[in-house]
This record gives C-alpha cells, sequence and structure tokens, in this order.
C-alpha cells in the first residue's frame, strides 16, 4: 500500500483540491467529511480514495479515523472549514463555541488518531487564514479561531520535531470559492445598497494584486511541502494572502 494522507474537510472547495493534489502525488488518501453521499461523490472510481465519514466536533470522530489507517501516514491536512457565523455584532457565543470545537478540538482528536502512523519525514498541516493575523469586525470568529490555531500550531512544532515530524500553518487571505460567494451575498443583504460582486471587489482591493487568492494555489502550496526540503519550514506560517498583511510583526 502507498503512503497514506489525511485529510479533513475533504469534500469542500479547497479539500477536494487538496485531495486531488495528494493523489498525483501518488498517495492514498483518508478524506474526512461528514457527508457520505458528498464522501461516495468524491472517491467515486478511485480506490485509492477512502472515505470516513465523521464531525471533527464529535469525540468519536477519532475512533473512526483511527479504523482506517493501515500504514503509514506521509501527511495529514486539516482543512476543516469553520463553520457559518455573524459580523461582531451579531456572532453568538455559540457559534464561537462550535468553530472552536471543529477547528482546534477537531485537529486534536484527528492527531489523537494518527499519532501511532506518524514518523520521521511525515508532516502535519494546518490551513487556517489571514484574519488570524489581521483582524476584522466582518470576521471574528476567523480571527479568533485562526488565531488559536498559530499558537497551537507553535506547540505542536515543538513537540512533534524532536520526533521527526514537521509541523506547517498556511494562512490564506480570502479565497476566490464557494463560500466566499456565499459570504459576499449575505454581506450584500445585510446592507441592502451593494450587490455581491461589489462586495466581492472591496475584498479583492485589500490586497495590492486586486484579487483573491485562489483555490489552486492552496494546494500548490500544500503540495510543495511534501519535498524533503520543507522541513526548513518546520513551525512556519506560509501566508499565501497576497499581500495584505502591511505590519512587520
Amino acid at each position: 500500500m502507498s503512503e497514506l494522507a489525511v485529510v479533513t474537510g475533504a469534500t469542500g472547495a479547497l479539500g477536494s483540491a487538496i485531495v486531488a493534489c495528494l493523489r498525483s502525488a501518488g498517495l492514498t488518501v483518508v478524506a474526512i467529511a461528514r457527508s457520505e453521499s458528498d464522501l461516495e461523490q468524491l472517491a467515486s472510481g478511485d480506490e485509492r480514495i477512502v472515505p470516513v465519514a465523521a464531525d471533527l466536533g464529535d469525540d468519536a470522530a477519532t475512533n473512526a479515523l483511527a479504523a482506517a489507517l493501515h500504514g503509514r501516514v506521509r501527511v495529514v491536512v486539516h482543512a476543516a472549514g469553520l463553520p457559518t457565523s455573524g459580523t461582531l455584532e451579531a456572532i453568538t457565543p455559540g457559534e464561537i463555541t462550535r468553530g472552536v470545537d471543529v477547528k482546534i478540538g477537531g485537529l486534536v482528536r484527528v492527531l489523537r488518531a494518527v499519532e501511532p502512523h506518524l514518523g520521521d519525514g511525515s508532516r502535519i498541516v494546518v490551513l487556517g487564514g489571514h484574519y488570524g493575523y489581521e483582524p476584522s469586525p466582518a470576521a471574528p470568529l476567523a480571527g479568533m479561531v485562526n488565531a488559536a490555531l498559530s499558537n497551537l500550531m507553535r506547540a505542536l512544532a515543538d513537540y512533534w520535531g524532536r520526533q521527526g515530524v514537521t509541523v506547517h500553518l498556511i494562512a490564506p487571505g480570502p479565497v476566490e470559492s464557494p463560500r466566499m460567494q456565499a459570504i459576499a451575498e449575505r454581506t450584500a443583504g445585510r446592507r441592502g445598497d451593494t450587490t455581491p460582486e461589489q462586495v466581492l471587489d472591496e475584498y479583492r482591493a485589500g490586497s495590492p494584486l486586486g484579487r483573491l487568492t485562489t483555490i489552486e494555489e492552496v494546494a500548490w502550496a500544500v503540495g510543495i511541502l511534501l519535498a524533503p526540503e520543507a522541513a526548513a519550514l518546520h513551525g512556519a506560517t506560509l501566508s499565501l494572502d497576497l499581500g495584505r498583511r502591511r505590519g512587520i510583526g
């Protein structure tokens, strides 16, 4: 059997692109998502995509994943998306709790399942985001959770590095995706005097390049971390934000 990749959020726009990237690298992908039907569609016709239906916000996900692992895990990619949430004025404590449980707790649950299968040269890759470094009242949940991911990633790097396992955080800016389109539609609806395309243009204007990060660019970043030389990026954050962050800290 080929080496394994474990991908959470595997049926989302980012996750499915990452699955395709890792399959093209010759890895068997253990794909985790909540929807069995979406997983069946993802894995259709490809015996080297192993579907695991699990809710990362539930401790049962650890056992479900552990049962599907047979072999060495080359890379874990935590690409589970955050639940839909409100702006700073509207966000609820329940939304915050759910976001932390899926993104932070979910990562811990996954790592507990894969720990016996990691070894020297394995990678742990976590998808965070720009708002973990540049807070915005329009995206408070993304800011809070991604900042926490950055902190956790540093602790994981210290722990796992002693075992030859490297840890990496990928922090894209807003991504051109169906999720971003939905955000723009909700924002335009709330304002009442703006179209979704105008909202997207505002996000694009936040980058000196005048565009959003693409799904393909995020998948590419995951792919390059498979290279042996990428061990030098242990503990580092790959900021795919198209120059949005102006600070030097």
